[in-house]
């Protein structure tokens, strides 16, 4: 069931909102500022007076999304400036807004990332951001209202692509079993091929397991070490990267962060096997298991944390690169550690 508005006032707004849509839908990228913008933001001519720009505003507050930052424009509608409702209150009646207005204005443009909007909104508290054309004409504002919704929308993509979930299922409670299975599937047929690589590691070292067959008793506990290590550092550079906390060229300073804090998070984790280690199979096997857990843990988180960068620097989403990609990876590399530190280990 739909609201339909009733009075003239809400009639004027909609249908003003449904021209904008329109407009933009033909004229700018999906995605873009040009996309996002709204029209309904209230200017005011350079030159005014406070008490005039007031009475301007009066007239303009129906139809406007917001009153609270106006901005101060030429005939040729080129941005000039902005100023506050407060600031234009608390000013004298004859003071010129020229005078008050804020000259240095941060703005974007139509064709500025979506994403890159709502980071400005968030990073310096705006109430909205205007948007300009290819003159520098302004043509709209984004209001922190849009930019909230970009990044809900943002953040439960990237949380179905770490799920290698293929698209946005929409409401989840609605969803049907066809549609989930077609999110889901691709991925999970994907990632049960590679994770044959993991299978290839254990046959290549059969004799080595079948004469010790503690070693296997090890294994789920080393591999899923290696995968969760992997995936923590992967939601955290994926973070980083999708909130412009970390570019590509941190990718090194980072790589050596990460070296040191997988070889400590390895280290704790190596000692605590040990012991379980020398009961289950004696002191080679506590060897074994506790170089293969510093080893795989290392590696993994390695992993986790390259692959976005590595996503990134070939133009593709890092977000795929957290979750069942980076597990599979891990998996598959701490199978071929673990058992090549035993094949060495257990023949000298």
């Amino acid at each position: 069931m739909h609201y339909t508005p009733s009075n003239p006032l809400e009639l004027r707004q909609a249908a003003q909102a449904q021209r904008d849509r329109f407009l933009q839908a033909d004229t700018y990228e999906t995605g873009t500022a040009g996309a996002l913008m709204i029209s309904q933001y209230t200017h005011l001519d350079s030159g005014l007076t406070a008490s005039q720009a007031i009475d301007m505003l009066r007239r303009e507050a129906a139809d406007a999304e917001t009153i609270y930052q106006s901005y101060v424009v030429d005939a040729a509608r080129n941005l000039l400036g902005t100023l506050s409702l407060r600031e234009l209150i608390l000013a004298a009646p004859d003071q010129p807004i020229d005078a008050i207005m804020v000259r240095k204005v941060l703005c974007v443009s139509t064709a500025t990332r979506q994403e890159e909007v709502a980071r400005l909104i968030r990073e310096h508290d705006l109430l909205a951001v205007p948007v300009l054309d290819e003159l520098g004409r302004l043509v709209g504002i984004v209001t922190c209202d849009e930019a909230l919704d970009v990044m809900v929308e943002e953040a439960t993509e990237d949380f179905h692509k770490g799920a290698s979930i293929t698209n946005h299922i929409g409401n989840l409670k609605d969803a049907t079993i066809g549609l989930m299975y077609r999110k889901r599937v691709l991925w999970l047929v994907v990632l049960v091929f590679g994770n044959l690589f993991s299978g290839a590691g254990i046959a290549a070292f059969e004799d080595t397991i079948a004469a010790h067959i503690a070693l296997v008793f090890f294994l789920p506990l080393l591999v899923d070490s290696g995968g969760n290590a992997g995936a923590q550092s992967a939601t955290l550079m994926v973070r980083g990267l999708a909130t412009g906390e970390v570019v590509m060229r941190d990718w090194m300073r980072m790589l050596a962060r990460e070296c040191g804090v997988a070889l400590a998070l390895g280290g704790t984790m190596a000692v605590a096997v040990a012991s379980l280690g020398v009961l289950r199979g004696g002191p080679e096997i506590a060897v074994i298991v506790a170089s293969s857990m510093l080893v795989i843990v290392l590696i993994g988180s390695l992993i986790g944390m390259s692959l976005p960068f590595l996503l990134s620097r070939f133009k593709l989403d890092p977000a795929t690169a957290s979750g069942p990609l980076v597990t599979s990876i891990a998996d598959a590399v701490g199978v071929l550690i673990y058992f090549g530190i035993a094949s060495v280990v257990l023949e000298l």
